[in-house]
């Protein structure tokens, strides 16, 4: 057994598997390649958290992935809220899952925002679903795993892998098992001929690299505006925060960032931190 791997859980009581499906790139490889038996068991059911501001390609490959002889068990789709309705109401000083965004008080000080969003509206309603097909919703929960839940993350991301808090529940990532790469997935994918899967991510999230917001710039004509628009709207209302804030590190206004420059040639990848690997994959 490779050393940068637990060793394998006992499956003798578990009931439940699940995949976590973001409909990108890894979790669609993921889901595809159970389908065709090449991982397995085969899950009982994938289960996609809508945050309800995902690019639009998005939600054409998920509607895609649902869609008759695509995967051979359900996929379930659960929200706890609209992320960008959350951003609204937070600058005007309501509650909201807070997003890593970058604020820049008045001395100039930059400092980034306690992130509340992958918990609240991923992981949490994901966790939600688990126990109700399980049968665990409003018991008491077994302190041995009796759900078995796969993650998309690749070989080239094995720092988000996490284990899980839970004892009636284990994480389980057969990308990482297998030794794939997120262009391994690309490669599976080409080969068996099915549609490359867009980059799966809020279209507001602060993660973004330079790169990224560049694309959305010049091919997501409703993504990037929107994203410009509700930085706008955000800059200030917050309550219990100071100084203004930014969806780009840069503290700048979207529409004024310098998304050419060399500096993103180096800049960190951030998404790495990204809380139980949920989002991105």
């Amino acid at each position: 057994m490779n050393a940068l791997f637990p060793p394998p859980a006992d499956t003798s009581t578990i009931r439940l598997r699940a995949l976590s499906l973001g409909a990108g790139v890894q979790s669609t490889t993921l889901a595809l390649m159970a389908a065709h038996g090449e991982i397995g068991p085969m899950p009982d059911c994938a289960i996609f958290a809508d945050t309800g501001w995902e690019p639009k390609a998005v939600y054409e490959h998920l509607a895609w992935l649902r869609s008759p002889n695509v995967l051979p068990f359900p996929v379930h789709i659960v929200t706890a809220g609209n992320i960008r309705d959350g951003l609204v109401r937070g600058a005007q000083g309501e509650r909201w899952a807070s997003i890593p965004a970058s604020t820049k008080s008045a001395s100039g000080k930059v400092g980034m925002i306690r992130r509340q969003c992958t918990k609240e509206l991923k992981i949490v309603p994901i966790r939600r679903k688990v126990r109700e097909l399980v049968g665990l919703a409003g018991k008491r929960s077994p302190d041995r795993p009796v759900v078995e839940q796969w993650i998309g993350i690749s070989l080239d991301e094995i720092v988000r892998m996490k284990m899980s808090f839970e004892p009636w529940q284990v994480n389980r990532w057969p990308l990482i098992e297998l030794g794939m790469t997120r262009r391994d997935c690309l490669r599976w994918l080409e080969r068996h001929g099915y549609p490359m899967p867009p980059k799966s991510t809020c279209i507001g999230c602060p993660y973004h690299s330079d790169a990224m917001w560049r694309q959305m710039r010049a091919e997501d004509p409703d993504g990037f505006p929107d994203a410009v628009a509700i930085d706008r709207l955000i800059r200030t209302g917050f309550r219990n925060l100071r100084g203004e804030v930014y969806l780009h590190r840069s503290c700048v206004p979207l529409d004024e960032a310098d998304l050419d420059t060399p500096a993103d040639k180096g800049q960190l990848d951030l998404f790495a931190d990204e809380c139980d690997g949920m989002c991105g994959v």
